[in-house]
C-alpha cells in the first residue's frame, strides 16, 4: 500500500509542476502589454480607427484593448469599464459607421458561458509603431 500512496504523490508533484512553471511567467497585464509594444514607439492619439482595416483585436486584463492594423498597434485604454476587461472575453460592437471612436462603447461577453460580463466606454487610440533599425 505504502508504494502505491508514494507512486501517487509522486506523480502529483509532476503533474503540477508545469502549472506552477507557466504561473510564475504569467506577467502582470501592464507588463503583457510592454512586452507586446516593445520595440515600437507611440504616435499621437487618434479619435478614430477603420474598423473594417483592423486584422485582429487583443484584450490585455483589466488595461487595454489592442487592435492591429497591418503592422500598427492601436492601443485603447478605456475612459470607463477597464476593471471588467478579462482576456478570455468576446468584443461585442455595434457601430452606426465603419469607424470605432472614443465615444463609442464595447460589450464584453464571456466566452465559455456567453454571458454578458460588462462593458467599457473607449478612450483615445494610440498608435504603436516599429521603430526603425530594430
Amino acid at each position: 500500500m505504502r508504494p502505491l500512496i508514494t507512486t501517487i504523490f509522486a506523480a502529483a508533484a509532476i503533474a503540477a509542476m508545469p502549472a506552477a512553471a507557466s504561473a510564475m511567467e504569467r506577467l502582470a497585464p501592464e507588463e503583457r502589454l510592454a512586452k507586446l509594444l516593445d520595440g515600437r514607439a507611440a504616435g499621437p492619439p487618434q479619435n478614430c480607427i477603420q474598423l473594417s482595416s483592423v486584422s485582429s483585436s487583443q484584450v490585455i486584463d483589466k488595461t487595454a484593448i489592442v487592435y492591429r492594423i497591418g503592422s500598427t498597434l492601436w492601443v485603447n485604454r478605456p475612459e470607463g469599464g477597464a476593471g471588467s476587461l478579462d482576456d478570455d472575453d468576446i468584443l461585442i460592437t455595434r457601430l452606426s459607421t465603419g469607424q470605432l471612436c472614443s465615444i463609442d462603447t464595447v460589450q464584453l461577453q464571456d466566452r465559455s458561458s456567453n454571458m454578458y460580463s460588462g462593458f467599457v466606454s473607449l478612450g483615445k487610440f494610440v498608435p504603436y509603431r516599429r521603430v526603425k533599425g530594430e
